[in-house]
C-alpha cells in the first residue's frame, strides 16, 4: 500500500506539478503529516522533491525531471491496452496515433509483462455498435473532437425534426453511447446534448470558449441519461403476460424489467400481472404487439383500442390478400 502511494504521489507531482500536503493528504485519504513522511521517503530514494513555503506553496519535483514508466502491474497494464478502443480511434482519426502509443507503452514494460500483456488484444475485441445497424455517418466528427480538444467554439448546421438550424456551441465533451457519438455542448446558459450523426456541417471558431472549472462530464452524462429515461416513459399500462412474455421483456430494456418486477403478481395460471411504463398509446402499442399473444393489456382502454385497431387493420389486410391470392 506504502509502495503504491509513494509511486502515485510521484506520478501525479510529474503530471500535475506543485500540489500542497493538504490536497495529497485529501487525494489519497490520509494525514497530512504521513503525506510528510512520505515525501521524505521519496527524498531519501533519490527523488528530487521540495517544496515551496507560504500559503500557494507545495511540493513539487524538479525542474526537468521525469520518471521512466516503472513499477506498472501485469493488470494495469493489460487494463491500458483493452482501454485502446480501435473503431472509435479510427473515427476520431486517432488510429495511428493510438498504434503508436501503444508500442510505446508496450517497449517501455518490463520484459516479463511485454507478452502477456499483449495477449489481451489477441483475446478480447470491443465492438460497441449495436447488432443490425453500421456505425452512423460522421462528416462532423474531427471537427467535433477538435473544437473539443482545442477548447474552442464550434459553429454548426444541426438537423431535427426534418429542419437544420445554425448553432454557436461551447463543446463540453464527446460521449459515445451504443456506437452512437453525442456532443455535450453549452448552448447559451444551457448545457445540451446533440447527436453528431445529425451535425451536417462543423467549424471550429476562432474564439476560445471557457469550460466551467466545476463541470464533470461523467457525472453530467450519467444525471442527464436518468433524467432521460425517467421523462420518456410519461405514461403506464396494465398488463398480464405469460410465462414466456415475461422472458421476453427483456427486449424491452432494463427499465422495463425492473418496472415488471417491482410491480409483479402472478395468478394461477402462471400468467404476471404488473404495471410497465410506456412512452406514448402509439408507441406502447407497436411494442407490446411485439410480444404477440403473450400479452395481454388491461388498461388504459386507449391503448387496448389502439391495439384492437391495428391488428384488425393487419387481419382484414392479409386476409383480402389471401382472398385474391
Amino acid at each position: 500500500m506504502l509502495a503504491s502511494r509513494l509511486l502515485s504521489i510521484l506520478m501525479l507531482l510529474q503530471t500535475r506539478g506543485r500540489m500542497s500536503a493538504s490536497a495529497l493528504a485529501c487525494k489519497f485519504e490520509v494525514s497530512v503529516r504521513t503525506i510528510h513522511r512520505d515525501i521524505d521517503q521519496l527524498s531519501a530514494a533519490g527523488i528530487p522533491v521540495y517544496a515551496d513555503r507560504g500559503r500557494s506553496g507545495g511540493f513539487q519535483l524538479m525542474d526537468g525531471y521525469r520518471t521512466k514508466l516503472t513499477g506498472m502491474t501485469q493488470s494495469e497494464a493489460e487494463v491500458l491496452l483493452l482501454a485502446g478502443l480501435p473503431g472509435p480511434a479510427a473515427q476520431l482519426g486517432l488510429s495511428d496515433l493510438l498504434s503508436a502509443a501503444r508500442l510505446k507503452l508496450l517497449a517501455a514494460l518490463p520484459a516479463n509483462v511485454q507478452c502477456d500483456a499483449e495477449r489481451i488484444a489477441a483475446r478480447f475485441h470491443l465492438d460497441p455498435v449495436a447488432w443490425f445497424r453500421g456505425s452512423d455517418p460522421l462528416p462532423a466528427l474531427q471537427t467535433v473532437a477538435h473544437a473539443v480538444w482545442a477548447g474552442r467554439y464550434l459553429k454548426v448546421h444541426y438537423r431535427n425534426s426534418g429542419e437544420v438550424y445554425p448553432r454557436t456551441l461551447g463543446p463540453l465533451g464527446l460521449v459515445l453511447k451504443g456506437g452512437i457519438w453525442y456532443l455535450v455542448a453549452q448552448s447559451g446558459k444551457a448545457v445540451r446534448t446533440y447527436r453528431v450523426a445529425q451535425i451536417s456541417e462543423a467549424e471550429t471558431a476562432e474564439e476560445s470558449f471557457a469550460r466551467p472549472k466545476n463541470f464533470d462530464l461523467a457525472a453530467h452524462w450519467a444525471e442527464a441519461s436518468r433524467a432521460y429515461e425517467s421523462g420518456l416513459y410519461r405514461e403506464q399500462a396494465d398488463v398480464k403476460l405469460s410465462p414466456r412474455g415475461m422472458a421476453l421483456l427483456g427486449l424491452f430494456g432494463q427499465h422495463l424489467t425492473e418496472a415488471a418486477a417491482k410491480s409483479a403478481k402472478r395468478d394461477r395460471r402462471g400468467w404476471t400481472r404488473c404495471t410497465l411504463p410506456i412512452e406514448s398509446i402509439g408507441q406502447g402499442a407497436l411494442e407490446f404487439m411485439r410480444l404477440g399473444e403473450e400479452i395481454e393489456v388491461l388498461a388504459p382502454p386507449a391503448l387496448r383500442a389502439r391495439i384492437v385497431d391495428v391488428s384488425t387493420a393487419i387481419a382484414q389486410r392479409h386476409a383480402s390478400k389471401r382472398a385474391t391470392a
